[in-house]
């Protein structure tokens, strides 16, 4: 059957149609034609070629085919002479990939070991790295000043830093310096009665000062071009104001007279304590950098403050993974990115603090554990992904930055034993304070606290420190150990599969009873238990002096609030 024929579409158009089409197209033509006009471009100008009455026309001609002959020549030399260098190369990275294959084992493994060993030179982000340039600073060091926050001087100072600068003999001398004691504007960060008490109680151990570094330091071309454009004095705010600065130097110019020498002072500390603040104060120069990410300084770096001391700026102490999950959450020289692990160090922080303190702060109502907390704060600082879904990991860095950083204003309560530290005695303390002017200090210290102001004991959140953070000093320490995240993890997954068990005894005996009383007894008093785990053992004997808030999950227990303030 033969198929129908299918009419193609026709073009005719109404004239009305054709006509305004070709108006449009004489219009665009005309627009066009204007645009090249304006342009000057024109077109170019055909060659009119050698004119027959020129003399030597056959010459001319002649000698441009020449030149022709000449430039294709040229360019098959130059095509011939990179296949050759091609052939060549390729020929050597035969031979090379043929001696890799023949080679020895041994020699294979002697070469890897270079290029990691290079690599690891290269890397000045690694941990490694970070621990060769922190015992650089400690050896080359005269006087080390460790640098502490105010807000938790206990959990800044690492036993294992102290240990080694005590025991290296050389008459090498320890001082503590507490930071951030005040910061911005009006509340500052450390409530008055607070910090007199952590300074009555760290002088006992080594000399300490008060310190409070400016904030607003330019760098040295900036204020020079201002002084010279403006030929003003440049009027310094209270955030770029120094606290505490005249008192250290005045302690390091007495010891380089008693040492009859210039000295090389060494500044150290955990992450976002103000190591290269301290620095710049003094200097009243930006001159290292800073910032709120932590471990910005990653090797050491001198500056000259005059003829007679020198300052060594140090890469941040790296803090052990053995640690508890506060001290891993406030102390890591990284951010925490992972979703677990904020999770875990935002639980960490709250578990540390009172709740109604916290609900106060950032405005937010009740809450019943640490997701809960997150999605309130997302929503109160309008941190929506799309649909508007909270974005929980984002409150969660923007809570750890405030409390790394200099925002939160919090204090930490002191220890109920006033003891020396395990790793002090007597007679290292003694030799630490040897050649100081211990009455002057005090003084001095009393001094640069009455000039800065102090927010109300009341407004400040309590924090219950977690003690003192073990650091790792050797390179080999840096592979051992499971973090402390990690450990409260795995505590949480134990305990579950034990009431598991527990359980299904219970069932198969069928006396409620008895395991009410089983339980019971296994339960030991002065643990403080939180659903979400348990914050730290203490001995039956002693009295608890933590604070603690119920982060369940059912809504009966909301109002169970326990808050013990028993300190000394």
């Amino acid at each position: 059957m033969r198929r129908p024929k299918l009419k193609k579409a026709s073009k005719r158009m109404t004239c009305h149609k054709r006509y305004k089409i070709q108006k449009k197209v004489r219009e665009h033509s005309r627009k066009l034609r204007k645009e090249a006009k304006k342009r000057g471009h024109k077109k170019p100008k055909k060659d009119p070629g050698i004119p027959n009455a020129a003399p030597f026309k056959e010459e001319v001609l002649r000698e441009a085919e020449q030149r022709k002959q000449r430039l294709e020549e040229l360019k098959q030399k130059q095509k011939l002479a990179r296949q050759k260098d091609l052939e060549k190369k390729r020929k050597l990275q035969a031979k090379k990939n043929a001696t890799k294959a023949n080679k020895h084992p041994e020699e294979k493994e002697s070469t890897i070991k270079l290029k990691a060993k290079s690599n690891t030179l290269l890397d000045k982000n690694s941990k490694k790295s970070f621990c060769r340039e922190l015992k650089k600073v400690i050896e080359a060091s005269d006087i080390v000043l460790q640098v502490l926050d105010a807000r938790d001087p206990l959990g800044c100072r690492c036993s294992q830093v102290e240990q080694i600068i005590t025991q290296s003999g050389g008459n090498k001398k320890l001082l503590l310096v507490l930071n951030k004691i005040g910061l911005y504007s009006f509340p500052d960060l450390v409530p008055r009665e607070n910090l007199e008490k952590w300074l009555h109680y760290l002088k006992n151990e080594f000399p300490t000062v008060a310190f409070k570094s400016s904030m607003q330091l330019k760098d040295r071309s900036v204020q020079e071009k201002k002084l010279t454009k403006k030929r003003a004095h440049i009027d310094l705010s209270r955030g770029s104001m120094c606290f505490g600065s005249e008192c250290l130097l005045k302690l390091l110019r007495e010891h380089c007279k008693t040492q009859d020498k210039a000295i090389q002072v060494g500044v150290i500390g955990f992450p976002n304590v103000g190591k290269s603040s301290i620095i710049n104060s003094l200097k009243e120069v930006r001159v290292c950098n800073v910032g709120p990410v932590r471990g910005i300084t990653k090797c050491m770096q001198t500056v000259h403050i005059d003829k007679q001391i020198k300052m060594i700026d140090s890469p941040s102490i790296i803090a052990a993974l053995s640690n508890s999950a506060l001290a891993l959450a406030l102390r890591t020289t990284t951010d925490i990115e992972e979703s677990g692990k904020l999770l875990d160090a935002v639980n960490a922080i709250l578990k540390h603090c009172s709740k109604q303190q916290m609900m106060l702060y950032y405005n937010i109502p009740d809450f019943r554990n640490s997701v809960e907390f997150l999605t309130l704060l997302a929503q109160k600082r309008g941190m929506l992904k799309k649909g508007g879904v909270p974005d929980t990991e984002s409150a969660a860095k923007l809570l750890l930055y405030d409390w790394t950083g200099a925002k939160v204003s919090y204090h930490s309560l002191l220890p109920s034993s006033r003891s020396l530290s395990p790793h002090l005695t007597k007679e290292v303390v003694a030799e630490m304070q040897q050649g100081f002017n211990l009455e002057e200090l005090a003084k001095d210290n009393m001094n640069t606290i009455k000039a800065v102001k102090y927010p109300n004991l009341a407004s400040s959140i309590v924090f219950q420190s977690s003690g003192l953070t073990n650091g790792t000093i050797e390179e080999n320490e840096l592979t051992e150990g499971t973090s402390g995240l990690e450990n409260m993890e795995t505590s949480e997954e134990g305990e579950d599969l034990t009431e598991d068990d527990q359980d299904s005894d219970e069932e198969e005996e069928a006396v409620e009873e008895e395991s009410d009383v089983q339980t019971s007894s296994k339960t030991n008093p002065a643990k403080l238990s939180v659903e979400d785990g348990s914050l730290e053992k203490q001995p039956a004997g002693e009295q608890s002096r933590t604070l603690s808030f119920n982060l369940d999950e059912t809504t009966d227990q909301d109002d169970a609030y326990d808050f013990n303030t028993d300190y000394v």
